[in-house]
């Protein structure tokens, strides 16, 4: 049988001890689902609240109907629930009694950039000025000073992650996605936003006439389950680092 050398039995540690390390590494990376390492400070979206408190809650995206964006703040008062409505900046200004209405009601306004442009399609500077821009409107408005960014259509990358941070924002994503911009069929988007429903779910809803309907039945769920719909800086508590779905 072949002797294994001292020098040998050396090397075979080195490689074993080089492949450890390689797999823990990989282990720990397969954890988090989107962060970002830039100048040695870590980045991560937020997809869920706190798991330890029985509260979801709805987040909105509204570019359009202000009309529907009325209906949906009369069903949350009839259930006495409270969400987050992301606004562009373009519709916030064309529509300035709807967008004080959302603040006056005692739900939460965030920043859902200025044009719904792709975050990973522009440069750091014009990405500033979305966000920077539609901040400036919102305040002047309702005195509000919004500290949440939902990235227009989802998009992001490791720079807007950082851009976000620098601007004094968080990043947030999505626990469940009812698709209501593209299917109208209530029953589909109550599934989607209800099945197997966690403690800190964020539920992502838009401004779209069938999406009326579907609120409410999402909200008599949530009651169900006694769960209780709260805005997202809440089931936040607005401090920690993000997390993965």
């Amino acid at each position: 049988m072949r002797k294994i050398t001292l020098r040998g039995a050396r090397g075979i540690a080195c490689i074993a001890l080089v492949f450890l390390i390689a797999l823990t590494t990989a282990f720990a990376l397969s954890d988090v689902k989107t962060v970002a390492l830039l100048g040695g400070e870590s980045y991560s979206p937020y997809y869920f609240g706190d798991r330890g408190k029985p509260e979801v809650s709805i987040m909105i995206n509204v570019y359009e109907n202000a009309d529907v964006v009325n209906e949906m703040l009369d069903v949350l008062k009839e259930y006495g629930c409270r969400a987050t409505f992301f606004v562009g900046g373009c519709w916030a200004d064309d529509n300035t009694e709807t967008v004080r209405r959302i603040a006056d009601s005692g739900n939460e306004i965030g920043n859902h950039g200025y044009f719904h442009k792709d975050p990973k399609a522009i440069d750091a500077a014009a990405l500033e000025r979305e966000i920077s821009t539609n901040h400036a409107l919102i305040k002047s408005l309702c005195g509000v000073d919004m500290s949440l960014f939902a990235p227009p259509s989802g998009s992001f990358d490791q720079g807007t992650l950082k851009i976000v941070e620098k601007s004094g924002y968080k990043t947030v994503m999505w626990t469940k996605d009812t698709i209501d911009w593209r299917d109208d069929d209530v029953n589909t988007l109550v599934k989607r936003a209800t099945e197997d429903l966690e403690n800190g779910d964020f539920i992502l809803m838009h401004p779209k006439p069938h999406s009326v309907a579907a609120l409410k039945e999402i909200l008599k769920i949530i009651k169900e389950k006694k769960l209780e719909a709260v805005t997202v800086s809440e089931s936040l508590g607005i401090n920690g680092k993000g997390n993965d779905a």
